[in-house]
């Protein structure tokens, strides 16, 4: 892979991350109210600490390049999740731009997860076949 698609690779890893982790920390500081939501929406409010984890967990494992791909899968998979359980009342048209929002950034990770996460990340180098 030349040195272009790399940069290119870690400027997505940088710029890719940014929501779920804001996202993740932010649930950590209205627990409550995300748990209410989250039952009000038929999500058992249980789930939350994985939901914490993904995002932000997950967020900073793709922006350090750790555990890349299996962390692109799970993540473009809760967010085409995320898409049909919260997102699917087009009534209101700020959730019809999310449902896209949400497919376009699920596409983005399948990407990561085909590509994997170039030669400046953890993955590689603690597996040096990337």
């Amino acid at each position: 892979m030349n040195n272009l698609n790399n940069v290119a690779l870690l400027i997505a890893r940088i710029l890719m991350p940014i929501l779920f982790i804001v996202a993740g920390y932010g649930k950590l500081g209205a627990y409550a109210g995300t748990q209410q939501y989250m039952q009000a929406m038929g999500v058992p409010g249980f789930l939350l600490p994985l939901t914490i984890l993904l995002e932000l967990g997950g967020g900073l494992a793709v922006l350090f390049g750790l555990l890349t791909r299996t962390t692109a899968i799970f993540t473009a998979l809760f967010t085409l999740l995320t898409a049909f359980i919260f997102h699917t009342n087009f009534a209101e048209g700020v959730n019809q731009l999310m449902f896209m929002k949400n497919l376009t950034i699920a596409g983005g990770y399948i990407l990561l997860a085909v590509s994997g996460p170039g030669a400046f990340s953890i993955d590689r180098l603690l597996n040096k076949k990337w």
